[in-house]
């Protein structure tokens, strides 16, 4: 007799396995889409050969993967399959790597953020180039006192990407870089204590990026941001430490533990 959580004989799957796998080929066939409910457990269990138990486990497996939700009362659907909700996991995955890691994960947003902007640079309307403005200018603000507030700027420098990712057009960008722009904080924040002018330079960099997005230039939109996120990624990989900081929470904004090391190292040390 075959255990809940043995394997497949046929295929070396797990039960919940074959959940997935079967759930997954109903939407890939069309047979479930975007908002459809799933068949009652007894039917689907029946139909996919499986009992409650590996049933439940699939389906929650799918659920944390934000391809279902579950209605109390109601049942379980397939959600709107839109990329920010599937690729949501990713962030986790971010969240989780090593320290040591963090310069893979700008080696992916260097990849990723210069097709982005050319992208962007064909379509950014004239609200969305004004907002970006406007969220510059609020990083210039808080470079005008005494002290830099390490929180806005990281706060300014993620909206500002935030908004050329939407401006893409192109919903898988926008989730993706969503997903590891707020969970490269933690590099950003450290070069910004530890590396003298950098908010000056990424502030420049960053207008140079909004005038070649102005300038609805996709290949000088694409040159600007490649060599703006190529320089945190070169200083992380060789000054970022090995072992873990709490200068960041994971959402990516600044903790005070943040506001404590700026203290220390004090005012004249500049943010990116």
């Amino acid at each position: 007799m075959t255990s809940e959580n043995t394997p497949d004989a046929g295929a070396g799957r797990s039960r919940a396995q074959v959940v997935i796998d079967g759930i997954r080929q109903m939407i890939t066939s069309g047979e479930l889409v975007a908002g459809s409910r799933l068949p009652v457990e007894r039917e689907l269990g029946t139909r996919l050969g499986v009992s409650r138990g590996p049933l439940r486990e699939g389906v929650r497996a799918l659920v944390i993967l934000g391809i279902l939700e579950t209605r109390q009362g109601d049942g379980t659907y397939v959600t709107s399959l839109e990329p920010g909700q599937l690729f949501e996991p990713l962030g986790m995955l971010a969240e989780l790597q090593s320290p040591e890691n963090s310069v893979h994960l700008l080696g992916v947003r260097r990849v990723l953020e210069p097709e982005a902007a050319a992208h962007a640079a064909l379509r950014i309307s004239d609200e969305d180039l004004a907002e970006a403005a406007r969220i510059l200018d609020r990083g210039e603000a808080l470079l005008a006192g005494d002290e830099i507030d390490l929180e806005g700027t990281i706060d300014v420098d993620t909206a500002f990407h935030r908004l050329i990712a939407n401006a893409s057009g192109n919903p898988a960008f926008a989730a993706i870089i969503e997903a590891l722009v707020g969970r490269t904080a933690r590099a950003r924040l450290w070069r910004a204590i530890h590396q003298q002018g950098a908010v000056h330079s990424t502030q420049q960099e960053h207008r140079a990026i909004l005038a070649a997005l102005a300038a609805h230039d996709p290949d000088r939109a694409r040159i600007r941001m490649q060599v703006h996120v190529l320089g945190v990624e070169e200083f992380t990989a060789t000054d970022y430490p090995t072992a873990p900081v709490d200068e960041t929470d994971a959402a990516g904004g600044a903790t005070d533990a943040a506001a404590s090391v700026e203290a220390t190292v004090g005012p004249s040390v500049e943010a990116r």
